[in-house]
Parts: C-alpha cells; structure tokens; sequence
C-alpha cells in the first residue's frame, strides 16, 4: 500500500501543472460547498444560541413569529399565574410581556433601507437573557422615549449610535446605549420601554409573554395548561425551540442553493480531473506495459490510478476547506424569511463541514478518475511495450 502510495503521489508531483489546475477547480467547488453549509449553519447557530433552554416563549396559536403574534393583556395576566413560572430574588415573577415590530431604517454608507427589530422590554427582560450586556451608555428609562440598540444593528445603520436619534411611530426616540448578546439574534434587535411603545405603535395587545421556568422539566406540565385552558388560543415553545424554527426556511434554501451551486460546478471539476487522468494513461503507457510485465495485476494498476485521483480530490478538498476557513472572520447580513427582518450572523466551521467537504472531494476524485483507472488497467502488455 504504501508503495503504491509513492507511487501515486509521485506522478502527481511529475505533472505540478495539471495537478495544480485540476485541483484549484476541486478546490472552488469544495470552497462554494462548504461557504453555502458555513452560512446556513452560521445562521442556525446565531437564533438556536438567541434562546434558553429554561425560557418558555408563549405566542398566539399558529403564529410563526411574534412579529406574527398578539396576546392581550388578559391572556397575559393568567400566563403570568401559572405555578411553573420562577420567582426571582426580588419575589417577582421571572416574566417579560413583549412586544416586537418591525421598522424600516436606512443602512450606513447606501441608505438603502431594510427591516429592522424593534422590541418593547419589561423591567425583567434582561434578567431573563443573561448573554445581553451593555457595551456603552445606559439602558433605557422607564415611560422614555430612549432606547438602545444591539451592536451588530448599530454598526450597520444610520442614526444608532449612542446620542443618536431615529424617527419612526411618530416620535423622536434617543439611543441612549449599546447592548452586545454575543453571537445572537438580539444584536439585531433595537429594544426600548414596552409601555412606551404600545401606545406609540397604537398596539393594544403584546406580541409575546417569555418567562423562566422555575424547573426545567415542568415544561410539557405548563405546556399542557397553557395550550388546554378555553381562556386562551396561544402556544407555548421553549426558547431554544422557537429561534430554531426561526431558521428553518432560510437555513433550508441556503442548503438547496448551495447544493445546486455545487452540482453545477463539480460537473466541470469531474470533467477536469477525468481530462488530467486519461493524459495520465496516454503519457504514461510504456510504464504501465513495464508495470504488467513485471507481475503487477491488473487490480493493482487499477487501483494505483484510482488512488492518485482520490489524492487529487483530497488536495483539492483541503485546499478548498482552508480557504473556507477564513469565511468566519466575516459576519454577513441577510433577511430573516420568517420575520422579513435584517439578521447579521456569521459563518460557522464545523467538522460536519469539514467531514462533508471531504467527502464530496473524495467523489469527484473517484467519479473523474474511475474510467481512466479501468482503461489502465485493461491495456494489453504487448501494445504497450510498443508504444514506448
């Protein structure tokens, strides 16, 4: 094996140019395959990591988001009775009543306009998100038309620095902080004083009650309550459950679009490396004739010709791979299909993602080199003796 390891590798070397060309196209093709998995696995990390495993989000039965939701203040009041929701040490419910919208600002540089979060926060809103933490300036006042904006929201549009001011629901509001939630969808969020908004909005109704579940395993009991009781029509979810469901309509197109970017493109890459091995045999015909004569099977040609073209798909995979990499320096920007609202996220690398890149590198290894290996394989020893 490892002879014919050498061996392999060694004409690879003896040919650097057509090695090196056939292996870039790999590479592309392994570099488009993986950029396409990175951002929708970037995406699904950034709003499964938005949620808590302890929080439970309540929104109006069917709705597919809150911007999507309504629950009114009654409904409100008898989630907020219910015996599964924690206590913090002040002695008050571990309970935010919240209310999201979605605004149209002008991005920074182009001011081309996008859909931006807005959220009305209760007084217990940060303490049931632990990751959030303020960067600059203060939080918001309660009955103020101040507000602060998460860091990825402010670095990309107009008028969100703090001192800042952006107009929208017929007032002036002040940015009075910055906010920073990590590798999160909040950092796309603007958030402000609930009670302040709903007028502002002319929103009679909460888009979502969030509460701390005061043990994690009587999920499926308060669950049960909510979703029974003829008083309301809401649905419950556990926080990590609903910013999931968040992506699965974006994270799904990203995978078919990067699957059919990367059909299209190892069609030539196959072709390519089928090109690179069938001059390989041409070139190499005398050698493979001396090759027979001295005992080799035929298996054994077939196989070592195989095995170069598997070592060029690796290349070219690792190749494509290491440039991927870089990818997660970058965080990009794009429209959340479930909310229509900007979400900035950035790509994630995985061993998945590595495990699959190979992999598919490996099969255009085989798939462009398969026939040459037969062909190889099959030349009768006597006509290549001649061709030498």
């Amino acid at each position: 094996m490892g002879l014919l390891f050498a061996y392999s590798f060694r004409n690879l070397l003896t040919r650097r140019l057509t090695t090196f060309l056939t292996a870039t196209g790999m590479a592309l093709v392994v570099f488009v395959f993986a950029s396409m998995v990175m951002l929708a696995d970037g995406l699904e990390k950034t709003l499964v990591e938005t949620g808590s495993f302890d929080n439970v989000v309540v929104t109006r039965r069917s709705a597919g988001s809150e911007v999507q939701s309504g629950i009114d203040r009654l409904q409100a009041a008898i989630v907020e009775t219910q015996p599964e929701v924690a206590i913090g040490l002040n002695g008050r419910s571990l309970l935010a009543k919240e209310l999201v919208v979605l605004i149209v600002l002008p991005k920074r540089g182009t001011d081309t306009p996008a859909n931006v979060v807005i959220r009305g926060i209760s007084e217990t809103s940060l303490a049931l998100r632990p990751q959030v933490r303020l960067t600059q300036g203060r939080m918001p006042k309660p009955g103020s038309s101040e507000i602060v904006a998460g860091q990825s929201v402010a670095k990309r549009f107009r008028g969100l620095e703090v001192g800042g001011a952006i107009f929208f629901a017929m007032r002036s509001w002040t940015v009075v902080g910055i906010f920073d939630a990590g590798n999160t969808g909040f950092s796309s969020e603007v958030w402000g004083d609930v009670d302040q908004f709903m007028p502002a909005f002319r929103r009679p109704v909460y888009s979502s009650v969030l509460f701390r579940l005061r043990d994690s395993s009587e999920f499926d009991t308060v669950k049960a309550h909510l979703e029974a009781d003829p008083r309301l029509t809401v649905q419950a979810r556990r926080e990590t459950t609903y910013y999931e469901d968040q992506s699965k309509a974006m994270a799904k197109f990203l995978s078919i679009l990067g699957l059919s970017l990367t059909i299209i493109f190892s069609v030539g890459a196959v072709v390519g490396a089928m090109i690179t091995m069938y001059a390989a045999v041409g070139n190499r015909t005398a050698e493979i004739g001396t090759l027979r004569a001295l005992g080799f099977q035929r298996r054994t040609i077939l196989f070592a010709f195989l095995l170069e073209s598997l070592i060029l798909g690796f290349i070219g995979g690792c190749a494509g791979l290491f440039f991927a990499a870089f990818l997660q320096f970058f965080t990009v920007s794009t429209t959340n299909f479930q909310t229509f609202s900007e979400l900035a996220f950035s790509f994630t690398l995985t061993l998945n993602t590595v495990a699959r890149g190979l992999a598919f590198a490996l099969i255009m290894g085989f798939a462009g080199g398969v026939l040459p290996a037969f062909k190889a394989s099959r030349l009768n020893i006597v006509a290549a003796l001649r061709s030498a």
